[in-house]
């Protein structure tokens, strides 16, 4: 997979964790059925047989249920062991973009922690589009595989529509061997 293709899917990985899907991106990915079955079988069939409104409200159900209400997608959740999130400086992603000289700016976002998992899986889509791959593999190994393969182990138990089951699949799965090829 080539470095275009690799920040493509970080960056709809981000998107998908980011908020709902929208209307307009539940079309999108409807109408993309080679993209469906990348994800996964039963996510195509669920599209296939919904029409966008009940995606719509499907969808919207199962992400505010699993990823707002039920767990937290934020590493300093998922890695505190009172489950507390950290934000500023005493949060290590933080530490990292800052040692690394990058800024991520909040300002422009809901999503109010710089470990929250779209905002990694966004940074690691313009690492990749940096060419730098020390970076790739350091953030890779500290960080997103440190967290995000037990997240999507235990987020998988709260999903309840195939297309986030898939989809949770999929992230572990392009993850693991997004990482087992910048190792080769």
């Amino acid at each position: 997979m080539d470095n275009t293709q690799r920040a493509f899917v970080y960056g709809f990985l981000s998107t998908v964790f980011s908020d709902k899907l929208s209307k307009e991106s539940i079309a999108d990915i409807k109408n993309n059925p080679n993209f469906l079955d990348l994800i996964g079988e039963n996510a195509r069939r669920f599209f296939d047989e919904n029409d966008i409104d009940v995606l719509d409200e499907e969808l919207n159900i199962d992400f505010t249920s699993a990823f707002l209400v039920n767990s937290h997608p934020v590493e300093s959740s998922v890695t505190d062991a009172k489950h507390q999130i950290s934000t500023g400086l005493e949060n290590p992603v933080m530490n990292f973009y800052i040692e690394n000289g990058f800024e991520i700016n909040l300002n422009n976002t809901n999503l109010l922690t710089p470990d929250h998992i779209a905002i990694e899986l966004g940074f690691m889509q313009n690492l990749v589009l940096s060419a730098d791959l020390k970076l790739q593999k350091d953030f890779m190994r500290k960080h997103i595989l440190k967290w995000m393969i037990p997240f999507f182990v235990g987020a998988k138990n709260l999903v309840e529509t195939p297309f986030y089951k898939d989809f949770l699949d999929f992230a572990t799965e392009f993850l693991l061997s997004d990482y087992e090829g910048l190792n080769v």
